[in-house]
């Protein structure tokens, strides 16, 4: 299994370009936001989270949050503070009355993935993820290793 740091050294490796790292701070963020909405709009009524109906979200960020953690556990806290925020943003946005959630991560989902494929057509190299999907995964710990390195905080 590869370490942190030979996956976020080689997912660099095609994102060298500061467009395309300026494009990828605001995407990739929105992109897990979306996903994170999609999963919450499957409601889960055979458990309830402090009051709040389960959904697939939270299922699948306990796997997803174990991921991180078996790569990084400074990481890993970090990725779970964030997706916290998004599963808070969703319930904000579902009790807001806008929009059905899922309508709004469609629309985020599609703008995001636009950004992306533009961003690396201005790096001139293909997106990671066609060559490991899991790639898919280690974008947002990319992103917060920045923030983790600009504060000294180890991975």
């Amino acid at each position: 299994m590869k370490t942190i740091y030979q996956w976020l050294s080689e997912y660099g490796e095609s994102h060298q370009n500061a467009t395309n790292k300026a494009v990828h701070s605001i995407c990739v963020p929105l992109i897990f936001f979306s996903i994170v909405g999609f999963f919450f709009s499957v409601k889960l009524p055979f458990f309830n989270v402090l009051g709040i109906e389960g959904n697939l979200a939270m299922l699948m960020l306990t796997f997803t949050t174990f991921y991180y953690f078996v790569l990084s556990k400074s990481l890993s806290i970090g990725m779970f503070v964030f997706s916290l925020i998004c599963l808070l943003l969703c319930l904000a946005i579902e009790s807001s009355g806008i929009a059905p959630l899922w309508q709004f991560c469609s629309t985020i989902f599609i703008f995001a993935w636009i950004g992306q494929f533009w961003g690396h057509k201005v790096e001139g190299r293909k997106p990671s993820f066609f060559k490991d999907l899991q790639f898919l995964m280690i974008g947002p710990a990319w992103l917060l290793s920045f923030i983790y390195q600009r504060f000294g905080i180890t991975f």
